[in-house]
């Protein structure tokens, strides 16, 4: 099927996840901590994160989870602190973060525009934060559509948020191609109906992601080449 929109997931898709986050989960558990350091690395080994490495475990939660999820999580870790105030810390940490792109983004995006297709989001991440990354590095006007957990679309693994790209832009899921670094986004893919795009910007290796992916790619700069591939074959 020819693909006319791209719907990205964001953290290890559009941004590298490992140049993103490892600040992120540093700065996250020493908070949580009081800068108490075997305390943080105990609240990183829950939510599967070294604090020595600043790197994440391939199970961690925090590689597809929403912050409600990563919340409930540490909630039981962390009895002096209220849950919507967990969950006020954990949003403004994931806004701070600063984002390492996974490519040049602007040049990426707006040659994907120019070839006419329709592009957006799709991320367990809240959308306030979400829009906050894509400002920090001026990509946001250069998306139809973008969804968090929050956005009243339901998250992935289901297919809601894909399905509600798919009507905003008005193009039909089997011509939508789906592109994330992890199972959950290519599940997501697989049950909305759309072309599932594997990237390794995030933590899961290539077999890991290979049963639920149409193609794996080393990064989304790659698919432009794909797409033109694909295009022939199809021709």
């Amino acid at each position: 099927m020819p693909i006319h929109a791209i719907l990205f997931d964001k953290d290890g898709t559009l941004f590298d996840f490992a140049d993103t986050w490892g600040a992120f989960g540093r700065n996250l558990v020493l908070r949580l901590a009081d800068g108490d350091h075997a305390r943080a690395a105990e609240l990183g080994r829950v939510i599967g994160f070294d604090l020595e490495t600043a790197t994440y475990s391939e199970d961690s939660i925090v590689i597809a989870a929403t912050v409600e999820e990563i919340s409930d999580l540490l909630d039981r870790h962390i009895p002096d602190m209220s849950k919507e105030e967990l969950l006020e810390l954990l949003n403004a940490e994931a806004a701070a973060a600063p984002q390492a792109q996974a490519v040049p983004l602007i040049p990426f995006l707006e040659g994907l525009r120019q070839a006419g297709l329709k592009l957006g989001v799709a991320t367990n991440d809240s959308e306030a934060p979400a829009l906050q990354h894509l400002a920090s590095v001026g990509i946001h006007e250069h998306f139809d559509f973008v969804a968090g957990y929050d956005s009243g679309h339901g998250f992935k693994p289901g297919p809601g948020q894909l399905l509600a790209f798919a009507t905003h832009v008005g193009v039909a899921p089997e011509n939508v191609a789906m592109v994330g670094d992890s199972l959950h986004d290519l599940q997501a893919g697989r049950a909305a109906g759309m072309t599932t795009i594997g990237v390794l910007t995030g933590i899961a290796p290539a077999e890991a992601l290979a049963p639920m992916a149409d193609v794996v790619l080393p990064d989304i700069g790659h698919i432009p080449g794909w797409l033109e591939k694909d295009a022939l074959k199809t021709a």
